[in-house]
């Protein structure tokens, strides 16, 4: 049987334990290892989410080893296998590109003793919840794909208000990856309320940086030169915004992004950008890291974490709100 505590408490128990090790002088996690198993160690979102991982680490003893996934499920199985058989490891947090694909394999890590937290993608077939879906994991720390999906969708409404029609272009990430895969089901979702919406192209920008979004975008506009709305992650956004700007139609289109990087939040502030989609991923980070250490320190499961259901009103960021957030990546 999982023991199981709220998110809530689970954090405030990971807090207690570090503070208490601090006064004492000693870690409640020693000499522990931990793989962190990324999907990709080029994609600053995750980047972000390292930077806090490691903070709570260090304030605990932990050492954190990360395997570069490069966006290959294959290449991520063999290195959770790699840990596995290695011995050399008391937990895995995991931002799987595998989807429900990966449960044989963490499976496969809890019978050998290892705690495994799960960070940002779902791992489990209902692409709607944050909620744990495989027994015996110590964490699951994320937002919902689905449930963001839905809020790109909310945001492309208001900026296709009063447009009839209302032609837009979508960006998936990675294109057939479980992550785009609800994000994009998630915007239909919302879309099919508004038939007056079409979407007229679309790019992948990779999550990678803007030169993706740039070059998708200069190739769309070649064969789609007229739109309303442009959508997808922050990343490739600033791609957009740069061919858009080259082309003398910043004005015209409207940018929605989502993650809440410093580009974005500076794009809607300027009002180059429309609105986004908040995004936690230092946050993420430090959550993923602290249900580690609660796991190894005393076996108990913190449950799933939506980092996401404090924020202003919902996550949506246009420049009415745009001064309650505070970003936490770059982008």
């Amino acid at each position: 049987m999982i023991t199981k505590i709220s998110g809530a408490t689970a954090r405030l128990f990971a807090t207690t334990l570090i503070a208490t090790a601090a006064m004492t002088g000693s870690a409640v996690a020693e000499d522990k290892s931990v793989a962190f198993l990324s999907a990709s160690s080029a994609n600053t979102w995750l980047g972000a989410s390292r930077v806090e991982m490691e903070r709570v680490a260090a304030e605990n003893g932990i050492k954190v080893v990360e395997f570069d996934g490069q966006f290959d499920g294959a290449r991520q199985a063999t290195q959770m296998q790699d840990v596995i058989s290695s011995g050399q490891y008391d937990g895995i947090i995991l931002t799987s590109m595998n989807g429900a694909g990966a449960i044989p394999d963490i499976e496969a890590a809890q019978a050998e003793g290892l705690k495994v937290v799960i960070l940002n993608q779902i791992v489990g077939t209902d692409l709607t919840t944050s909620e744990l879906q495989v027994e015996g994991l110590s964490g699951s720390v994320l937002a919902a794909p689905f449930r963001t999906g839905e809020r790109m969708g909310t945001l492309t409404a208001q900026a296709c208000e009063g447009i009839d029609p209302c032609e837009v272009v979508y960006f998936y990430g990675i294109k057939g990856i479980p992550l785009d895969v609800a994000l994009k089901d998630g915007f239909d979702s919302v879309l099919a309320d508004h038939p007056n919406i079409s979407v007229v192209a679309e790019g992948e920008g990779k999550y990678l940086g803007p030169d993706q979004g740039l070059s998708q975008t200069q190739d769309i506009l070649q064969v789609q030169p007229e739109f309303d709305v442009i959508v997808g992650s922050d990343q490739a956004m600033q791609g957009a915004q740069i061919a858009l700007e080259d082309e003398g139609m910043l004005d015209d289109v409207s940018i929605i992004g989502f993650g809440g990087s410093a580009a974005a939040i500076e794009g809607i502030k300027s009002g180059a950008w429309f609105g986004g989609v908040m995004g936690a991923p230092g946050t993420e980070g430090r959550l993923a890291m602290e249900a580690m250490v609660d796991a190894l320190a005393t076996g108990a499961s913190s449950g799933g974490i939506d980092p996401l259901t404090t924020l202003p009103d919902g996550g949506l960021i246009t420049q009415d709100n745009v001064d309650k957030f505070t970003p936490e990546w770059n982008g």
